[in-house]
């Protein structure tokens, strides 16, 4: 396909034949490439538009690549829209709400929040696009104390499959902004999001590291512990066999261990009190457990800035048992052949509360998130990714039928498969998805991270 020589785009129009097409096309993921017929470096709504209205006129697909960690579902052919220059955020103390633009990364948005004293309902990790975390649900650090991001999106600025720039809104077209907070982009480009903040100046957060052999006790301990905890309390588990490297705290390094996660959004005392049985587990390696502003939360987990090559799966818990949890560093751990990281994380809380406005997220009702995150090398591809999905699925077999679904922000990397797109929403809202995708996108020009086909005609 030609390169059109005018889409009236103010960012570069490329093709893969043209000077920074493989700079504009670049990815926090390095296990997957993606080839689009042409990439739009779009500076704002108005390069949006042109992409969509040429891709469109063209008949191709069209996919977004934000800030985030993620890559679109189809990656080779069809119209890429990048979204890395428009970058912004605008905080209103007043009505605590924060208006981001497409391509602003999690960091700016908790530095421009916390000059105000409040915080948004960010992730682990500063360097993930905000918008695209939270479209898709965005379960985060303080997720049991005030529930999904995905809630908190009052309005949203959308070009929609027409070409046409959407103020979309709760009043003004309900069955839109139902399915944007929590389906991701599948019925637009999202150009920024208006999303409410909470008032939390500061937390009492970090973790308890334990050396190999105290993993299953730590495993063990931190599960029985989280039936009694309060919902100030976010926490999760990590089984990790950490790299051999100078970032990674020295008592760790090189070595598997167990890394209990907290974030406490009560004072530093009833943190401290909170997580006491924890630290009778046994000997623990390392502490960073502290009172700790908002804006230095990305310490808690300590995840690594650069890009990596990965693939992520989950799924989604109504209960785990100690027993069949006590399995997972059996066939995950040193000695499994399998060479992942493993992390359960704690919701119920307010993740289990109904929003006011309701929202297409599903599975409130779990209780635990179990992901497996593989190490690839740079450029594995699909078929390796494929393979890694298997192994992952003899992990996921230990819980049976305790399986309710999977969370699609932490689906990474690969392909997804159509089981696992329906398994991330209730069955009735994923039939609502469809029907209102072939209302919105009949044509099925959006290709989003996690790709929902519009409903057939004789379905709608």
């Amino acid at each position: 396909m030609s390169v059109p020589a005018d889409i009236g785009a103010q960012g570069p129009v490329l093709g893969p034949d043209s000077a920074g097409y493989e700079d504009e096309v670049a990815a926090h993921q390095l296990g997957f490439g993606q080839r689009p017929d042409v990439v739009v470096g779009a500076t704002g709504p108005g390069d949006v538009r042109a992409a969509v209205r040429l891709a469109a006129g063209r008949g191709l697909p069209l996919a977004v690549q934000s800030t985030g960690h993620g890559l679109p579902g189809d990656r080779t052919g069809g119209v890429l829209v990048t979204t890395a220059r428009m970058r912004g955020v605008e905080v209103d103390p007043g009505s605590r709400i924060a208006r981001i633009r497409a391509g602003t990364p999690w960091g700016d948005v908790i530095r421009a929040a916390g000059l105000h004293g409040l915080a948004p309902l960010s992730g682990s990790t500063f360097g993930v696009g905000a918008i695209g975390y939270t479209l898709e649900g965005g379960i985060g650090l303080l997720a049991r104390t005030y529930g999904f991001a995905a809630d908190r999106v009052t309005a949203a600025e959308v070009v929609t499959a027409d070409g046409e720039l959407r103020h979309v809104t709760a009043g003004s077209d309900p069955g839109l902004f139902w399915a944007l907070r929590g389906a991701g982009g599948n019925f637009g480009v999202v150009t920024s999001l208006d999303l409410e903040l909470v008032r939390q100046p500061r937390i009492y957060g970090g973790g308890l590291y334990f050396a190999e052999r105290y993993v299953p006790d730590a495993l063990r301990s931190w599960l029985e512990w989280t039936a009694g905890v309060g919902e100030e309390t976010t926490s999760s588990i990590g089984l990790v066999a950490f790299p051999d490297k100078p970032a990674v705290p020295a008592p760790v390094r090189g070595r598997y261990a167990a890394h209990i996660r907290i974030a406490h959004t009560g004072g530093p005392s009833d943190g401290a009190a909170a997580v006491a049985p924890l630290r009778s587990i046994g000997p623990y390696v390392l502490d960073t457990l502290t009172e700790m502003p908002y804006t230095a939360s990305d310490s808690i987990y300590r995840d690594p800035p650069g890009p990596m090559a990965y693939y992520g799966t989950n799924v989604l818990l109504d209960g785990l048992d100690a027993a069949t949890a006590g399995r997972i560093p059996e066939l995950t751990g040193p000695g499994s052949g399998l060479n992942c990281i493993v992390q359960i994380s704690h919701l119920g809380g307010a993740l289990a509360r109904r929003p006011a406005v309701p929202s297409a997220v599903g599975h409130r009702d779990a209780r635990f998130l179990v992901r497996v995150l593989s190490r690839l090398a740079p450029g594995a591809g699909e078929a390796v990714a494929a393979a890694e999905r298997a192994r992952h699925e003899r992990v996921y077999a230990l819980f049976g039928d305790r399986v309710l679904g999977i969370a699609p922000n932490f689906l990474l990397g690969g392909p997804v498969t159509a089981g696992q797109l329906r398994a991330c929403y209730d069955a009735a809202d994923h039939e609502r998805l469809t029907a209102l995708k072939a209302v919105y996108d009949p044509g099925n020009l959006f290709r989003g991270y996690h790709p929902i086909p519009p409903a057939p005609a004789g379905a709608r």
